[in-house]
């Protein structure tokens, strides 16, 4: 039977797995599963699959159930799940009994939890919804005629991408007891930083957990001072002395209850990430810091983007059972492994191959429950086992839910090259050709960020994309993550440089190929991507059109309406306020200053609900390109949607975005 293209409401067909987790027995993983349903719903459960491949599906509901985690006995599995207004912990026997509810929380939001190794607490954070805008406050002002109030804003951390307008409410952090009279009864802990933002991690003895909150004073404008402190389960809190400045992020403490290891760097000045993310152990009482992977160009925080997955920013690791060292995440070169670092430091890779590894825990003997995935493989909950005779550790998977969708569909099989740009510097790039001999029209492809990196995952877009006719090249530019520090740092505060020289190079490699017609290329990206695009058009005249996607045009007005607004001579140098020369800066970098000189046919895509970059970024690149003259469309999404509608907006709107990007190329690169 010949198989078909992928289209857009392909989408539908396939299985998303995540959060996967070995009971504590090592039989089962429990593991996330979504699906879009015939109603335009994301459809979420609670599943646990065996080393057989049986998979009991343990929850049911339109509202789903998600992070699922077992007790530390194996005897209950805690999860969130929404009943009314707001998400609240259930808890799950596994004898077979119902799922209640642990938690009845008033209308807010639980931020995440972790169980007590003890079994006899949950911690987690929750932020109460201002009593203002609640439901009820809501109806009751409706049924006496008046108006939604307004927000009162007295910090500037008063809203999120894809979180909405919280104002001034803030995450704290609580226990609740999971048993007894007191069972589901919230106990305040701690709720010193001003930001509402937390993680930590339990001691063993269930009395104590390490938290993470920034000594600043102001932590928004000044210099990162993230420490971590001792905080008892009656809001004793004590700070670890003797800990560098910087940023610190998801403390664990070693099951032996000697070590606490975290993630973070010890700079002070670096905004958005730009330096490797490491690895640092250090013993309770703030003695024996060690740095375990800073030798190594190694970060420990790379996102492998795609739109089958939510961009996780963030260190994963975990620690072995005897506390000698930990289980980590590493993107390295487009891949994502597994990684061993052991207590005396150093990064020993445990995996190997042209795949993602997504990493949930590890059992006392050393298999590790995770999700892999490839190019042409969406993914699926695996086990990462030791092979007995090579040492090699080896995905097994357990599931197989997507195995109709790569069988009914024409997959294609990305290509990988190496491109020469300036410097003798080498970009890592990727190419998807699409059935015949060509010349193929080409769509080239600029990742967001801009520090994380495209790779070995599985990409629905790039499908639908060489389905329909397109050959779609797609690269790592400098500012990618996973090619070592100075990689990304060549374009901390310099856009449209080093990074623009990359995309450059590929462009030209592109035009020389046999199987790509040099007068039919179209350039796109969103985020950075979208800036990227945005800059090629207005410096470069060959591409036969473009697609700019929830982007970034202007510098200057960016500064201060994104949800993360730039701090005076941060990432960017200079200022957006005063006279020319404070802004020089942001503004040689900003496309639209060029945009004098554009010529391509432009789609603009963006979501009024985008929080990150604002929607008149792209309402700029609109009316400037139609004063113009310019062949422009603009597609606007509703403010329910935000900047992560191509990986988790409403099914029917992602179809739709799918379907301008065909049309738009079908337009420009076909006609």
């Amino acid at each position: 039977m010949s198989k078909r293209p992928v289209s857009p409401e392909d989408l539908a067909s396939i299985t998303f797995v995540g959060e996967p987790r070995f009971d504590p027995a090592g039989e089962h993983i429990l593991f996330g599963k979504k699906v879009i349903d015939a109603k335009n719903r994301y459809v979420t459960q609670l599943a646990t699959v065996d080393a057989d491949g049986n998979v009991k599906i343990l929850t049911s509901g339109e509202n789903g159930a998600s992070h699922g985690r077992w007790s530390p006995d194996g005897r209950q599995i805690a999860f969130l799940a929404k009943r009314g207004e707001t998400a609240q912990i259930h808890l799950l026997p596994t004898d077979g009994g119902e799922a209640h509810p642990l938690t009845t929380f008033e209308e807010g939001s639980i931020g995440g939890f972790q169980w007590s190794p003890d079994g006899k607490y949950i911690a987690l954070t929750f932020r109460a919804t201002l009593p203002e805008r609640t439901e009820a406050a809501k109806k009751a002002r409706e049924e006496k005629g008046l108006s939604q109030p307004p927000i009162e804003i007295d910090d500037i951390w008063y809203r999120l991408d894809g979180d909405g307008y919280f104002g001034a409410a803030r995450y704290r952090l609580m226990v609740i007891p999971t048993e007894g009279d007191d069972a589901g009864v919230p106990i305040l802990i701690y709720d010193a930083d001003s930001r509402g933002m937390y993680s930590y991690g339990w001691f063993p003895d269930s009395q104590w957990l390490v938290v993470v909150c920034s000594a600043a004073e102001n932590p928004w404008r000044d210099k990162p001072d993230e420490q971590l402190y001792l905080v008892s389960l009656d809001g004793k809190a004590n700070m670890i002395a003797g800990l560098p400045k910087g940023e610190k992020s998801d403390p664990k403490v070693s099951p032996d209850g000697q070590w606490i290891v975290y993630a973070g760097d010890v700079s002070e000045d670096d905004p958005w990430g730009v330096r490797n993310t490491k690895l640092y152990a250090v013993r309770p009482d703030g003695t024996d810091l060690r740095d375990l992977t800073g030798h190594l160009d190694y970060d420990l925080a790379v996102t492998t983007l795609s739109d089958t997955g939510e961009a996780a920013f963030g260190a994963v690791f975990t620690w072995s059972a005897d506390s000698q060292g930990l289980f980590a995440q590493l993107g390295h070169h487009g891949e994502t492994q597994i990684a061993w670092v052991p207590l005396t430091g150093g990064v020993d890779l445990l995996t190997s191959g042209h795949h993602t590894i997504a990493l949930g825990n590890v059992t006392a003997d050393g298999r590790i429950a995770a999700t892999v995935a490839n190019p042409t493989q969406p993914a699926e909950v695996a086990s990462v086992e030791r092979e007995i005779g090579t040492g090699q550790y080896v995905p097994r998977l357990r599931t197989g839910f997507n195995l109709p969708f790569t069988d009914e569909l024409q997959i294609r099989v990305p290509q990988e090259v190496w491109v020469e740009s300036t410097d003798g510097v080498k970009v890592h790039t990727w190419f998807l050709l699409p059935e015949g001999d060509g010349p193929h029209p080409v769509a080239l492809c600029v990742h967001g960020g801009p520090h994380a990196q495209y790779g070995w995952a599985f990409f629905h877009e790039f499908q639908v994309l060489a389905s329909a006719g397109y050959a779609v090249v797609y690269s790592n530019p400098r500012g990618s993550k996973g090619y070592g520090e100075d990689f990304c740092a060549a374009i901390r505060g310099d856009w449209g440089n080093k990074d623009w020289d990359d995309v450059q190079a590929v462009t030209d490699w592109i035009r020389a190929q046999p199987w790509a017609n040099p007068d039919r290329i179209g350039i796109m990206g969103g985020s950075y991507g979208g800036y990227m695009t945005n800059w090629a058009i207005g410096h470069r005249h060959d591409y036969a059109c473009a697609i700019t996607d929830r982007c970034v045009s202007n510098m200057v007005s960016m500064s201060l309406n994104s949800d993360f607004p730039f701090n005076k001579d941060g990432y960017f140098k200079g200022e957006p306020w005063g006279d020319l020369e404070a802004i020089r800066e942001l503004w040689r970098q900003s496309p639209i200053a060029s945009f004098g000189q554009v010529s391509t046919p432009t789609l603009v895509i963006h979501s009024e609900g985008d929080l990150r970059c604002n929607v008149e970024q792209g309402e700029q690149v609109f009316a400037a390109l139609q004063a113009r003259g310019i062949p422009t469309r603009f597609v606007r999404y509703p403010a329910t949607t935000s900047h992560g509608l191509s990986r988790s907006g409403p099914p029917d709107l992602r179809y739709h975005r799918q379907r301008e990007y065909l049309a738009w190329l079908e337009k420009y690169l076909k006609a």
